[in-house]
């Protein structure tokens, strides 16, 4: 196992965006180092306003943050609200990362996103692709966003000398995520419409695109724990990728989960719908010889996402699904899954699982 080079033992550690799917997964994570975890809600602090936040910091002194709190979405909402998107994710971040330098903040770690890599970067992407080539167009505000965020921590470290540090998580999924088909992304999604057509009894669920293209996963208790080991063992400016590495096809990924969810159905595919990034598989090479893996194998902890969602364990941004939501500085409460008809969009192929 690597040297611990921090420990958070003793440490008062901020957690940036406690209420969302990563955050609070980090907080649970954090539960047992033995920390004084602080967290603050919108209402006591924007994190789009410089003011509060430089105040809050410096009222309440962390040691170490973990920036996880974001505006997110997905296709959709990138696509109709792109200022959005781009404006919220710059100046919450810049406003975080320059309170915490302005703090003396012991250690910062930001959480980025897979999107930040070219859209047809070898496979698998190390993290010495970013910057290489053109950026998917669906989701390229978010993505510029989050590559200002990391390159902000290194700007920080090289000038200023300080452990700011960023980790780029693949595809996350687990307790907490959002499950507005407005807004969420492909695993929640599938799960929601897996559930509803077997609960009213539909003949066949739709999912967007070809279902070809090939995606990585990574359940978000997972994502949490390798957060805390980059922080305990890592300290240098080049980001890490965190995820499974191991991927699969969208298609493949619907079946998976039916059978999990117990949808016994037809999937068939809008074909009128765009694909996205045809394949996005990170490497973690970097992130292994770290000594960090995953623990939750996929069908399992699509297993645990369901059960999530079954006992009300996520969130539902219906009332802003297509403008996102800051994450973890809402006060959005848990709501109970519910059980209402979908409405499938028009078909023009039926995919039949090899």
């Amino acid at each position: 196992m690597p040297e611990v080079i921090y420990s958070l033992a003793g440490k008062r550690v901020y957690v940036a965006g406690h209420r969302g799917m990563v955050g609070s997964a980090i907080v649970r994570r954090l539960a047992s180092e033995g920390c004084e975890i602080l967290t603050a809600t919108r209402a006591e602090v924007d994190l789009r306003r410089q003011d509060e936040v430089e105040a809050w910091m410096s009222k309440n002194r962390p040691d170490a943050v973990f920036l996880a709190a974001a505006r997110v979405g997905g296709i959709l909402a990138n696509a109709t609200y792109p200022a959005d998107f781009l404006y919220d994710n710059l100046i919450l971040q810049a406003n975080v990362i320059h309170a915490a330098h302005r703090a003396h903040v012991e250690k910062l770690m930001f959480l980025g996103s897979s999107c930040i890599y070219p859209k047809f970067a070898d496979q698998p992407i190390v993290e010495d692709s970013l910057l290489t080539g053109s950026l998917e167009p669906t989701n390229e505000w978010y993505a510029i966003a989050k590559i200002a965020g990391l390159k902000l921590c290194h700007a920080y470290r090289t000038q200023h000398g300080r452990d700011f540090i960023s980790a780029m998580p693949t595809n996350l999924y687990g307790p907490g995520d959002n499950f507005d088909l407005g807004s969420s992304h492909v695993m929640p999604a599938l799960i929601r419409k897996s559930h509803e057509a077997k609960i009213n009894q539909q003949q066949e669920i739709c999912i967007w695109g070809t279902g070809t293209p090939r995606r990585e996963f990574l359940h978000v208790d997972d994502c949490a724990d390798a957060c805390l080991h980059l922080m305990k063992t890592y300290s240098a400016e080049s980001h890490v990728n965190v995820g499974s590495g191991e991927d699969i096809t969208i298609l493949d990924l619907a079946y998976l989960v039916s059978k999990v969810v117990g949808f016994e159905g037809t999937i068939t595919r809008d074909l009128t719908k765009p694909d996205g990034t045809p394949r996005k598989l990170l490497s973690v090479d970097k992130l292994r010889t770290l000594g960090w893996s995953p623990k939750i194998g996929l069908k399992e902890g699509i297993a645990d996402a369901y059960r999530s969602f079954l006992d009300g364990h996520y969130l539902e941004r219906s009332n802003r699904a297509l403008s996102g939501d800051l994450i973890g500085q809402s006060d959005i409460s848990f709501e109970r899954a519910k059980t209402s008809a979908l409405h499938a969009p028009t078909l023009s192929s039926v995919a039949h699982h090899p």
